[in-house]
């Protein structure tokens, strides 16, 4: 995949289900939502939207269904058996159980487990006392559930025919990288897929890596990539050979910014949706590579550095909202965050009305969903799909 906007061939989804139901007053703020979603609606609004991508031609695969089919492999059982148990916070005897339990669960029960966790009373009784679970609460949970998983995007990025496996930076998201690791590993569509990063590097999310151009990628540092995340992967990629120029790009570190496609993403080749508020100020490094090492210039204005690279005169802004409020207000509604099906055309919340007139008046055909309860975890279309492959801008 060489590009944000070439036509869209496939595409994984999550389809929200019971780890939603996990959350509660006192936890969404720990698993990283700002709302307690209605489940029901949240599965219409998602399951509408893999709808207008398949009304496109796009091929939707649903990562719980990839999640079962790799574990068919006796090795995919076992590694996903090992990223479900944390000995250190259950203790040996309650981890034994739960290991003996899970090794017994059949693929589709195991893999529903893995997504939507365990709280300790539904572990699995074991022999004798024990302190871990006198001194937990009966709705603790013994397995934290993975309500983010919903954001495919960030858990993995395709670069040319490579894919990157995320390192997440936030606790109560880091178990989803491995079963995105697992899924990659051994499920048969993707048994010869290369790897661009491991896991286990730097923290790099998928939401901060945006491929404008063939050869050139920008990486959002922020709250969740680090500065030695992107070095690293720009390191990575110019080893393969997947880039020339990668851009990295600081952003603020706040739960409205929280990876660069919550500010600017690609709707056409030349044309990004960008908040406002921070066009005129947003910088770039850029990293090249020269004889085996590291070339590092800037910082420099973003938009310009983008189009130098890119190789275009320049790179066409189409600001989010209409004023300075309705612009703040339509960035934390992810009205930035959009999905590009092909060149000019993009999935977005229909609830951004200001800036989906703005992205129409300049020539960009909008395709409009619901998301008035996938909103509650602050992402949008681009957050909610991972693109394995699209056709070349050439074709």
């Amino acid at each position: 995949m060489e590009s944000e906007v070439g036509p869209l061939q496939s595409v994984v989804l999550h389809r929200p289900g019971t780890e939603l139901k996990r959350l509660t007053p006192r936890n969404n703020d720990q698993l990283l939502f700002d709302g307690i979603p209605w489940v029901d609606r949240a599965q219409e609004e998602h399951d509408a939207f893999a709808e207008v991508l398949r009304g496109r031609g796009v091929e939707v695969l649903l990562l719980r269904d990839l999640l079962v089919e790799a574990l068919a492999d006796p090795r995919a059982r076992a590694a996903a058996v090992h990223t479900g148990v944390d000995e250190r916070k259950l203790g040996i005897g309650i981890a034994d159980t739960l290991r003996s339990h899970l090794a017994r669960a059949d693929d589709a029960e195991l893999a529903e487990i893995l997504i939507a966790g365990m709280t300790f009373e539904e572990l699995p009784a074991s022999e004798g006392a024990s302190l871990v679970r006198r001194m937990h609460h009966p709705h603790d949970f013994g397995i934290e559930p993975l309500p983010n998983l919903l954001f495919t995007r960030d858990s993995s990025a395709w670069i040319a025919d490579r894919v990157a496996i995320a390192a997440l930076a936030m606790p109560a998201r880091r178990r989803e990288a491995a079963l995105t690791d697992l899924i990659y590993a051994y499920h048969p569509r993707f048994r010869h897929a290369a790897r661009a990063y491991g896991a286990h590097s730097a923290p790099v999310e998928g939401g901060d890596v945006l491929l404008l151009a063939p050869g050139v990628v920008a990486v959002g540092v922020g709250e969740r990539t680090t500065p030695a995340g992107a070095e690293s992967l720009a390191r990575s990629m110019f080893a393969d050979d997947l880039a020339h120029t990668v851009l990295a790009v600081p952003i603020e570190q706040q739960r409205a910014s929280m990876h660069l496609d919550t500010v600017c993403t690609m709707v056409d080749t030349d044309k990004v949706v960008m908040y406002p508020a921070i066009r005129d100020s947003l910088q770039a490094y850029s990293l090249r590579p020269a004889d085996g090492r590291l070339e590092v210039s800037g910082p420099e204005p973003f938009l310009d550095t983008a189009a130098a690279a890119m190789g275009i005169e320049r790179l066409r802004v189409i600001d989010t909202g209409l004023d300075p409020v309705t612009a703040e207000r339509e960035q934390w509604e992810d009205g930035n965050n959009t999905l590009a099906v092909s060149p000019g055309v993009v999935v977005a919340y229909e609830r951004n009305a200001e800036t989906n007139a703005r992205l129409e008046e300049a020539g960009i055909e909008v395709l409009r969903i619901s998301g008035s309860e996938l909103g509650s975890g602050r992402g949008g279309p681009r957050c909610m799909s991972c693109p394995i492959t699209r056709a070349p801008l050439s074709d």
